[in-house]
């Protein structure tokens, strides 16, 4: 009650329909996504993240100003980048905090700090 709630609801549709809804939460320390992508949600569970039942993969991301990271896209995928706080450049256009871009045809994405930033990443099919 005495503190602000900065949420984002997501929805991917699943890679089958009738499966059992599934929730699931789990907490990612600062330190590990300070400077780095990690993966918070895959097909797979990689690297402890969440399962999902898609082909999708979903990463969080802290960046300090001037901070870089690229990300390469396999042929065919697409991606979405949602800026949470602070304001992004990716691939060359500015984001700020509650703006997101779609991108295809692209062989990566570079992600530059402008402010101190955090942001999200899915890679798509």
């Amino acid at each position: 009650q005495s503190e602000p709630v900065h949420f984002y609801q997501i929805w991917i549709l699943p890679r089958a329909q009738g499966g059992e809804p599934r929730y699931a939460q789990r907490a990612f320390p600062d330190t590990e996504r300070s400077g780095k992508l990690r993966c918070l949600a895959s097909p797979d569970g990689r690297d402890g993240s969440l399962t999902i039942h898609t082909d999708a993969s979903l990463y969080g991301a802290l960046l300090g100003k001037g901070e870089s990271l690229v990300h390469g896209l396999l042929d065919g995928r697409n991606a979405w980048v949602q800026v949470a706080r602070g304001r992004v450049d990716v691939n060359g256009t500015e984001l700020a905090a509650g703006d997101g871009v779609a991108l295809s045809d692209e062989p990566g994405i570079a992600l530059t700090g402008v402010d101190a930033a955090e942001l999200l990443l899915f890679d798509l099919p």
